[in-house]
């Protein structure tokens, strides 16, 4: 007769050389079958988020809150080409315009705009 100890040495045996095989079947290469298009994409996403770094903007109100969120407003009105937007950086509010390739088109812009905001002046935003 076989003994139960016998009989529960094999049974874990058989339960480790089983997961064993069970596990390293586990074991594998993914492959990946994407459009050629989203590789393309990615690299124009890419080139066109370097290229806003070297744009200019216009920066036309820089104090608190309150005050920025007039004068986001008060541009709104007065411009319509352009659109405000509001950045934070402390403890300070800045309003933003614009997004101009060239020196000459933001100076164009900002001529237009000191007219009625006479602390306007263009800058380079860093990253």
């Amino acid at each position: 007769m076989i003994s139960t100890r016998m009989k529960t040495t094999a049974t874990l045996t058989l339960c480790l050389l089983f997961t064993t095989f069970y596990s390293s079947a586990q074991e594998g290469q993914v492959t990946i079958n994407q459009d050629k298009n989203i590789a393309s994409l990615l690299e124009l996403k890419k080139n066109m988020n370097n290229e806003d770094v070297d744009r200019y903007k216009i920066q036309i109100y820089n104090g608190n809150r309150k005050g920025a969120y007039e004068a986001k407003s008060e541009f709104s009105s007065v411009f319509s080409d352009w659109s405000p937007s509001i950045h934070f950086e402390q403890p300070n509010f800045k309003i933003w315009v614009g997004n101009f390739r060239t020196r000459l088109e933001a100076d164009r812009a900002l001529k237009r705009i000191k007219k009625e905001f006479s602390s306007a002046f263009i800058f380079k935003p860093k990253r």
